[in-house]
Order: structure tokens, then C-alpha cells, then sequence
């Protein structure tokens, strides 16, 4: 049921780095993104793959890991991520994504998690690193940055308290979030 992978579609920043995902993966997920509806059906996003371990590894740097764990400088080498995908907008095509990366990035991201594996989505990278890693020209901006590999947390869903929506982790490694009551998000 479409329901239980969008609950299991969380952010996962803690991988297990001994499980490769091949590029054909990631292109099958990628595929799936094809037929989402896009905005003046101009189709404008376009996709970086990254799935080479030495390329893995000279992109994570540039990731900037979960703002709300301050005392986190993000998954120890055995569980970093073992994919990537940039997310382009190619501008000589639209200059406003409008809806488009949001859906595409969903629909990747689930076929991901019907496969048992997980992503995290980063809007907070180092921009100008990663255009130079890739040799972007100018009409390609990166709209997003997507890590991939096999989940080794556990993310639990709780009720928010009060007006309180940041996430945390535990002791126990189990990482929490809290989302708002159907009651608090449809208005009478």
C-alpha cells in the first residue's frame, strides 16, 4: 500500500557502507521519476548518478548533516552513504522548477525504499565545490543532493508535543520525529 512506504520513506543519515547500489538501481528509480507530472510539462530536472566509491567519497564533504543535531558531525565511515544524486534544474529549459523537484524526488525516493533502501535530501551543500566536482556549465544549477544506501537506523514516527517539530536522537542510536495530527493539518 502506497501508505506504508511513504511512512517508511524517512530521512536515514546512517547507512550500512558495505551494501553497494548500482547505477542500474538508481536509474530504474530515477525512470520512475519520469512519469511524474511536471509544470507546463516543460520537464526541466535533470540527474547526476553518483555511485563510484571515490567519488562518494570526495562528495561528502560538501553535505552539511541533520542542522537540528548540533553535537553530530554526521555518520562515522562505515555509515556513510554509498550513492549519490545531484538534482539539477536545467535553466535553459525553465528557470523555476515551480513543483517539479519536490515530485521527482519523492517518487526516487520511494522506489528507493520499496527496494530496502533509504535516502536523506540535502538542500545544504557546498554549491560552488560540487559544480567544480562535476564541471557544471551555467544553465545546470544543483537543486538538490540525495544520499543513498542501506538504512542501519531506526527512525520512529511521534506525535508532536506542542509547537515543539524538531527531530532528535536517542541514546539508543533511534532517531525521532515528530509529526502534526490529520486534525492540525485539514482545517474545518
Amino acid at each position: 500500500m502506497i501508505k506504508e512506504i511513504v511512512k517508511k520513506n524517512r530521512t536515514y543519515r546512517r547507512f550500512d557502507n558495505s551494501v553497494q547500489i548500482t547505477r542500474k538501481e538508481i536509474l530504474d528509480w530515477i525512470d520512475c521519476a519520469r512519469y511524474c507530472a511536471s509544470a507546463k510539462n516543460a520537464q526541466p530536472m535533470k540527474y547526476i548518478v553518483v555511485t563510484e566509491r571515490n567519488e562518494c567519497a570526495k562528495l561528502y564533504p560538501s553535505l552539511k548533516w541533520a542542522g537540528y543535531l548540533t553535537e553530530w558531525d554526521g555518520p562515522i565511515p562505515e555509515e556513510r552513504p554509498t550513492a549519490y544524486i545531484l538534482q539539477l534544474l536545467d535553466t535553459s529549459i525553465s528557470t523555476n522548477p515551480l513543483c517539479d523537484d519536490g515530485l521527482q524526488l519523492q517518487a526516487i525516493t520511494m522506489a528507493a525504499v520499496e527496494e530496502g533502501f533509504g535516502a536523506c535530501i540535502f538542500k545544504s551543500f557546498n554549491n560552488a565545490t560540487l559544480r567544480t566536482q562535476f564541471n557544471l556549465p551555467e544553465h545546470l544549477q544543483i537543486q538538490y543532493v540525495v544520499a543513498l544506501g542501506k538504512p542501519v537506523e531506526e527512525v520512529v514516527i511521534e506525535p508532536i508535543s506542542g509547537e515543539d517539530y524538531k527531530y532528535w536522537r536517542t541514546e539508543d542510536q533511534k532517531h525521532h520525529v515528530p509529526k502534526r495530527p490529520l486534525t492540525e493539518i485539514v482545517l474545518p
